[in-house]
């Protein structure tokens, strides 16, 4: 044949009628085991594929789910992707990815999404590190459920978000170190362009003034050199140097031990350190880096659930995902002399 085989070539094949072709394929129960061979035989022999296309358009399903990724930092993406797939897969559903690098515009971020909807895929998740890509979504109504993921939200109340509680993860931490007795806790920030830079500033400040505290912050950008210049920073002149450093991730941590290293400076001897994320080989760091850890599969899969029941009829919400403190052996009560 000069084209690909079809369905009516199937039936002819296994001398059936394309009706009966059609219930093999869509795995109806009516169909007789020994016919049910045949087709499946005339299929393998012949090469037939579902023109996925034309079934969308005649079913107006896709069963598939677009996935958007906003921003080029997203160090947790592979594990976020896992959750994503392996839940929409549980669901019947595919995923088709598309993404936005760099800085990208309100019209960059629609132009993908109605590129995704002329695929007539059925809902769509947003993985942002940037607010301005949710803010880019706050007027938006593009036909299908949407599920923001990592990026707080915004009040449109078409769209679901699911987070983990970065605000909370961050008051974990403090709430830790205040519990040794640190009382001059540092924030070394990440970027604070991201939502997750600036939720975790709001949560360490919040829980240093419940305690009645303040503490030096200075601005990195999560990256293990801004952890390592900062922690020099700290250490210079003849300023007094914190019992205790939140870091604002764990590559910022990386950075902060190494440097105090450098110095001399004891780690929890001298200083404490926390971080965030509890990054593969977190544990095995010099010495084990106590840190607050994201469940980013289960995060991914939160975002297909909210999107199936939006599917299935049922309203947008907003979802926080609680993190969790490790304590390892990075921490410790001040030492006298501290």
């Amino acid at each position: 044949m000069d084209r690909p085989p079809g369905m009516m070539d199937v039936a002819r094949e296994a001398g059936v009628s394309h009706i009966t072709v059609s219930r093999v394929i869509n795995g109806h129960p009516s169909v007789r085991p020994e016919t049910r061979t045949r087709v499946e035989a005339a299929i393998q022999k012949l090469g037939y594929r579902r023109n996925s296309v034309a079934r969308a358009l005649k079913s107006r399903r896709s069963s598939t789910i677009g996935v958007v990724i906003v921003g080029s930092d997203l160090f947790e993406l592979p594990r976020i992707l896992l959750g994503v797939e392996t839940a929409a897969k549980q669901a019947g559903y595919w995923v088709s990815l598309a993404s936005r690098q760099g800085e990208s515009t309100t019209g960059d971020l629609v132009e993908t999404l109605q590129r995704l909807t002329d695929q007539s895929v059925e809902a769509i998740a947003v993985v942002a590190d940037r607010p301005v890509a949710v803010e880019a979504l706050s007027r938006l109504s593009i036909g299908v459920p949407v599920v923001v993921v990592m990026s707080g939200s915004v009040p449109n109340p078409g769209l679901s978000f699911v987070e983990v509680d970065q605000e909370l993860g961050a008051r974990l931490a403090v709430r830790h170190l205040l519990g040794l007795g640190h009382r001059n806790i540092a924030h070394l920030t990440g970027a604070l362009r991201t939502f997750d830079g600036r939720a975790r500033v709001a949560g360490w400040r919040a829980e240093l003034a419940d305690a009645g505290m303040e503490g030096p912050l200075l601005e990195g950008d999560f990256s293990a050199e801004s952890g390592f210049r900062l922690a020099r920073e700290l250490c210079a002149g003849d300023t007094v140097l914190p019992t205790a450093v939140f870091a604002g991730n764990d590559q910022m941590a990386m950075g902060v031990l190494a440097a105090f290293a450098e110095r001399g400076v004891k780690v929890p001897q001298h200083v404490s350190v926390v971080g965030f994320d509890d990054m593969k080989g977190a544990g095995y760091l010099v010495p084990a880096l106590t840190t607050v850890r994201q469940d980013f599969a289960h995060l991914g899969g939160r975002a297909i659930e909210l999107l199936v029941r939006m599917l299935g009829g049922e309203t947008s919400e907003h979802q926080k995902i609680a993190p969790r403190l490790v304590v390892r052996r990075s921490t410790d009560a001040p030492r006298a002399g501290s």
